[in-house]
Order: structure tokens, then C-alpha cells, then sequence
């Protein structure tokens, strides 16, 4: 049913956990793969792709190359993009199912996606407010950030013409998905707090 892409560059220290965290995607029946495509990694994100059973592609530092590679690869007719910080808590394969099950069965898997609820690592206010500001810009504009994840079907993903090139390839792709098109599921990704981009961005730039 569902594949996930995920883009490397020295990632192993975060992929330990977040790797983890997908068992249960498995033992689901929701998940299939994980494909990593990774830029150039001299540590050892390689090795530990290899321990936990993913696709290892080697690609360009382009990310928008990147991300098309890694869906060009998958065998799961929906994609789940996530980034190698991208820690999805308890419950999201069955969040994931529902929703999936649901836009198949209302013949809407050709113009919905979902993303996930922000939580930023950390304590203290400047991580809770960084989850206000990103639930404000969800209600208002309907812009998950990169790494929030993103699950869309695959036919949708292709005729959209997957991610465009450019370090901007997340945000334009949501772009181009309509800015009300996308879904906010209840179960939570975890981010660190660095690995949050800036408040403010243009998906059209």
C-alpha cells in the first residue's frame, strides 16, 4: 500500500529512531518499502539502510532529483515523504490506513494528500511556539513544512510531475498539490528544533 521515500546525506544519527519508528507500518500490513536516496553520505547511513532492510540509491545533491529517484523506485501505490529527522509517533499507520482507505474509497486519491501535526523537540517557549506558528500557517494557508511528511498516491505524485528540481522542490510540489488539498492527520511527527526551516518561505520562488 504505502512506500517511503526518504533523502540522506550523513544522516545515520537520526535514522536510528526514525527508522524505528516505522516498524509499526509494518507489522500493520501498511508498509511495504523505504527507499533512501542519499547524496554523497561518508558516514554510515549505507550500512545501517542495509541492517534495517531498505532500498539504498545513490543519487545527486539535487533534492528535487532526489525525491523523484526515490518515488520513481517504489512498489506502494501511495508515497510517504519524510525527512531523516522525520519521527512519526505512536498511532501513524493506523492515521496513515484510514486515511489512504477513506480517499480510495470517495475516489479523491487523485487530488488529496496529508501531512502530520508538528511537534518540536525540546522544552521551554521557543519550541511551542514553533508549533503555533506551523498550526496557524496550516489553518491559513494549508503548507505543511518539509519534514512534517507528506503521503500522496502515486498516480497523483506522477501527474503532478513529481518534485520539481531546486532546493525549493518540497514547498513547490505543495504548491502544486493546491494549498487546500491537503490533509492534517491527528498522529504527530517529532522534529528538531534545528531541523525546522524558516517561518517564512515561498513555495512560488
Amino acid at each position: 500500500m504505502l512506500s517511503v521515500v526518504i533523502a540522506t546525506q550523513n544522516s545515520e544519527r537520526q535514522l536510528v529512531p526514525v527508522l524505528s519508528a516505522l516498524v509499526q507500518g509494518v507489522t500493520a500490513g501498511v508498509l511495504r518499502d523505504v527507499i533512501l536516496v542519499d547524496s554523497g553520505s561518508t558516514d554510515d547511513t549505507a550500512t545501517i539502510a542495509d541492517a534495517a532492510g531498505c532500498v539504498f540509491l545513490h543519487s545527486v545533491g539535487d533534492m528535487g532529483v532526489r525525491l523523484r529517484q526515490g518515488a520513481a523506485s517504489v512498489r506502494g501505490r501511495w508515497i510517504m515523504f519524510l525527512s531523516p529527522s522525520s519521527l512519526l509517533e505512536e498511532g501513524w499507520a493506523r492515521e496513515v490506513s484510514h486515511f489512504i482507505e477513506t480517499a480510495e474509497r470517495r475516489g479523491q486519491a487523485d487530488r488529496m494528500a496529508a501531512t502530520f501535526r508538528l511537534s518540536v523537540d525540546g522544552y521551554g517557549f521557543k519550541p511551542r511556539l514553533g508549533e503555533a506558528m506551523n498550526a496557524a500557517r496550516l489553518a491559513l494557508f494549508g503548507l505543511p513544512k518539509p519534514g512534517q511528511g507528506l503521503i500522496i498516491s502515486r498516480k497523483h505524485y506522477e501527474r503532478l510531475g513529481g518534485h520539481p528540481s531546486g532546493v525549493k522542490a518540497e514547498p513547490r510540489l505543495v504548491a502544486r498539490i493546491g494549498r487546500r488539498r491537503i490533509h492534517v492527520l491527528r498522529a504527530r511527527v517529532l522534529l528538531p528544533e534545528k531541523a525546522l526551516p524558516p517561518v517564512v518561505d515561498s513555495p512560488a520562488d
